[in-house]
């Protein structure tokens, strides 16, 4: 594939480096370091001229150092000439932060639209948002991938009894996701309505659906204190479900999330790597991992070659 280069941000290296392997090409050189204030510096080890540039940057770990590296890649390529530039943020950095809740909230996740745009991005290839309407946020095009297709894959794969399951999400906002899954595996799905009183803390919770003597899995998009998935898991339990599993896209997992997830009754908690696992995992047996560099790596070379990335949404690439 003439006239393409990848580069990786510093926020996730092994992926970018599997997705670069899957594509057959080498990373680009660059640099990225801080100056001893702490402002990010980034040096492009190679000419852009007439390429088409693919930044890959996950929103994790310092999530704003990681944000502000991707933005100043952007521009230096952007102004060394690139002929476009597109940014592949596995997992979206402020995606919660999408509407006014409540007086006088910032809806940042627009902002980082903006801020992506006014870099010079032509067009971001992302995964699983938190609320598709994201996509509206931008006016370039946004590839919205979803990791459904790997779960699916994952779900046959490594559980037996999938066939009697039934698929549960642990809140309303993820009902979309799940009716989907529990269709295309053809079982029944469940819904937990949950309350909030603040950010980061769940109230009170209510089963909709039946799980007894079943296996339950729940989906959702990301976990970032699991305090949801755990209370959730609790509560399948006591409603009769035999075992519960949780499949996560994006596996935050900050503060309190792992010793959680040690305490909770889940056989395994399966994420994806849109954002790094291996800490975690030395930590936490439960954790497993779905490889989805390869729906990545497919989306860029479609979109590279022009062709459509649609066939993605319901395949998992071989």
């Amino acid at each position: 594939m003439p006239n393409i280069k990848i580069f990786s941000g510093s926020s996730h290296q092994d992926l970018s480096q599997k997705i670069a392997d899957r594509l057959g090409l080498e990373l680009g050189k660059v640099v990225t370091k801080k100056f001893s204030n702490q402002e990010t510096c980034v040096e492009i080890g190679e000419s852009v001229r007439g390429e088409d540039v693919y930044i890959v940057q996950s929103g994790c770990g310092e999530i704003n150092d990681n944000l502000m590296e991707l933005l100043i890649m952007i521009n230096a390529c952007k102004i060394a000439s690139a002929s476009r530039v597109t940014a592949v943020i596995p997992c979206f950095p402020y995606a919660r932060q999408d509407k006014k809740d409540k007086s006088r909230a910032p809806i940042s996740a627009k902002l980082v639209a903006n801020m992506l745009s006014v870099a010079g991005a032509d067009h971001i290839i992302t995964m699983d948002l938190h609320a598709s309407q994201i996509q509206g946020f931008f006016d370039i095009p946004v590839d919205n991938l979803y990791a459904e297709p790997a779960v699916l894959k994952w779900i046959k794969e490594n559980i037996v009894e999938w066939r009697t399951c039934t698929i549960v999400s642990p809140d309303a906002g993820g009902a979309k996701r799940v009716t989907s899954i529990a269709d295309r595996l053809n079982v029944d799905f469940a819904l937990i309505h949950k309350e909030r009183k603040k950010a980061n803390e769940v109230d009170r919770m209510v089963l909709v659906g039946d799980v007894k003597d079943r296996v339950a899995i729940l989906v959702d998009d990301m976990a970032d204190t699991c305090g949801t998935i755990c209370h959730a898991a609790d509560k399948l339990l006591s409603a009769g479900a035999t075992k519960v599993y949780a499949i996560l896209t994006h596996g935050i997992f900050s503060g309190p999330a792992i010793s959680r997830i040690n305490n909770a009754c889940f056989e395994a908690v399966v994420v994806t790597n849109t954002i790094p696992q291996e800490d975690k995992m030395k930590h936490c047996p439960k954790i497993q991992v779905i490889d989805i560099s390869m729906i990545l790596a497919e989306a860029i070379r479609r979109t590279h070659n022009g062709e459509s990335v649609s066939y993605l949404f319901s395949h998992v690439p071989l």
